[in-house]
C-alpha cells in the first residue's frame, strides 16, 4: 500500500508540474488545491489502507472533508499551501460523486433529476428538493472498451459513432478524429493517417442499439443468422452469431465485428447502470424520472436515443437526456475559486441518503429485467413512440440459432 499511495502522490505530483508548465507559471507560487477522488484513490492518496473498501459493509476510515498542507501529501508547492478534500458520499461513492453534486446540484432541482456518472462504477444521485439518494453500481470496464472483441480506449481510428440502414443493414460510421461518415466523399483519404483500429465506448453503445432498431438483434441479445436477418454482415462465428461492421483485411488491416460476447458484455453493464436507477426510484417512490444529466467524460459522448434503445437508463423524451461533461471537474472548481462551497458540499454529503445496492433485494429483480434490451419489465413506452424496435426472436431452440436445429432433432 506505501508503493502505491507513492505512486498516486508521484503522479499527482507530476501533474501540478505539468499544469503549471502549461499555464507558464512557478509551481511554488500555488497556495491552494483542491481534490476529487473515488474512494479507493481517495484512501491511496492520504495513505489509508483500503483493504476494508472491497468487502461488506465497505466502509470507508474516513468520509469527512480534509484540510491539510499539500506538503503532508508530498505535494510539492508553495511550502505553505492547503489542500482540501472534498468529503466521500459513501463506501462507493466517493468525493468524485460529491463533486457531482456540487456542481449539478440536483438538491436545488424542482424536477426530479437522475445523475448518471459513467465509469468502471456509476455513481448514480437521484433528487430534487425535497431530497437526494445516491448509490453506485458495479458497471465493470465494457463501456471504455474492455471486455469487447475490436474494444480499444477511445483515441485516433476508433469507430466512435454508428448508423446501420434498417433496409440494407449496411453500416456507416464516424472514427476519432475525423468529421466525416464512412460513405462519404474524402473520408478514406481523411483518415489514412489513424486508419481504422478498432471500437470504443460509445461506438460499441451505438452499435449495438443500432443492430437492435435494424433488426439483427433481438431483445434478448442475440445476433441473428443471414438468413433471419436479410444479411451477410452476420456470420457464424462459434455457436452463435457476429455482424461484420468493417473489414480491412484485405488492405492488411483489423476486421471489425459485433459478437455475442461483446453484446453480453454491455448488457451486463447496462443493466447494472439500469438497475441502480430503478432502485433508487423504488425507494424514492416513483416509476420515472423528469430528466437524466449524463456527467463524466464517456457521459458527453452518449447519444441520448442510443443508450435509451440500450435500456441503460429509465425512459425519458431524447430532449430530457443532457450532457455535463466533467461535472466532477466542474464541483472541484467550484469548491477552489469560492471557499464558502465548502461548507454546502459538506453539508449537501451530510443529507444524502445512501443506498447500498449490494444488499438491496429488489437489486437483482432489476438485473435480470434489464438486461433485455432495452427492458422485459419496464414498457419504455416514451422511447418505443419514437424509435421502431423491431418484435424479432432469433432463438429458435434450447438455447443459441446456430445448434438448435441439432437439438431439436435429438429431442
Amino acid at each position: 500500500d506505501q508503493e502505491m499511495t507513492r505512486a498516486v502522490r508521484d503522479g499527482m505530483d507530476a501533474l501540478f508540474t505539468q499544469i503549471s508548465a502549461e499555464a507558464e507559471i512557478d509551481k511554488s507560487l500555488i497556495m491552494d488545491a483542491v481534490f476529487v477522488c473515488n474512494p479507493v484513490m481517495h484512501h491511496l492518496f492520504l495513505g489509508i489502507d483500503p483493504f476494508e473498501l472491497g468487502q461488506a459493509p465497505f466502509a470507508l476510515a474516513t468520509s469527512n472533508a480534509l484540510r491539510l498542507f499539500a506538503h503532508q501529501l508530498d505535494i510539492n508547492i508553495h511550502p505553505s499551501a492547503r489542500a482540501y478534500i472534498l468529503p466521500c458520499i459513501a463506501g462507493h461513492v466517493g468525493a468524485d460523486a460529491a463533486a457531482v453534486a456540487l456542481s449539478e446540484a440536483p438538491n436545488r432541482s424542482e424536477d426530479l433529476v437522475l445523475v448518471v456518472d459513467v465509469g468502471t462504477n456509476a455513481e448514480i444521485l437521484l433528487g430534487n428538493r425535497d431530497k437526494v439518494l445516491a448509490c453506485s453500481s458495479p458497471t465493470g470496464p465494457a463501456f471504455e472498451g474492455a471486455q469487447i472483441s475490436s474494444g480499444q480506449r477511445a483515441a485516433p481510428g476508433a469507430i466512435e459513432k454508428v448508423e446501420i440502414d434498417p433496409v440494407s443493414k449496411d453500416p456507416r460510421f464516424r472514427v476519432i478524429g475525423c468529421e466525416l461518415w464512412s460513405d462519404e466523399e474524402g473520408f478514406w483519404e481523411a483518415i489514412k493517417s489513424s486508419g481504422i483500429t478498432g471500437i470504443c465506448g460509445s461506438g460499441i453503445i451505438e452499435a449495438i442499439a443500432e443492430m437492435r432498431m435494424a433488426g439483427i438483434l433481438d431483445p434478448s441479445g442475440l445476433i441473428g443468422s443471414a438468413e433471419q436477418t436479410g444479411t451477410e454482415r452476420c456470420v457464424l462465428d462459434g455457436r452463435t452469431h457476429s455482424y461484420v461492421m468493417y473489414d480491412g483485411s484485405a488492405e492488411g488491416g483489423p476486421k471489425i465485428t459485433v459478437t455475442n460476447p461483446d453484446i453480453r458484455a454491455i448488457q451486463m453493464a447496462k443493466a447494472a447502470l439500469y438497475s441502480g436507477a430503478r432502485l433508487l426510484m423504488d425507494k424514492f417512490g416513483v416509476d420515472k424520472v423528469d430528466r437524466v444529466v449524463l456527467a463524466g467524460a464517456f457521459g458527453a459522448h452518449i447519444s441520448p436515443k442510443h443508450a435509451l434503445v440500450l435500456g441503460m437508463i429509465p425512459d425519458v423524451p431524447f430532449d430530457r437526456v443532457t450532457s455535463a461533461g466533467n461535472a466532477a471537474g466542474s464541483g472541484a472548481r467550484i469548491a477552489l475559486i469560492d471557499t464558502a462551497q465548502r461548507a454546502e458540499i459538506e453539508q449537501i454529503v451530510r443529507q444524502i441518503e445512501k443506498i447500498e445496492t449490494a444488499i438491496e433485494p429488489r437489486f437483482q429483480e432489476h438485473f435480470v429485467n434489464a438486461s433485455a434490451i432495452p427492458n422485459s419489465d419496464d414498457p419504455f413506452t416514451t422511447l418505443k413512440s419514437a424509435v421502431p424496435l423491431p418484435d424479432v426472436n432469433f432463438n429458435t431452440g434450447g438455447g443459441d440459432s446456430a445448434s438448435s436445429g441439432r437439438r431439436r432433432r435429438r429431442r
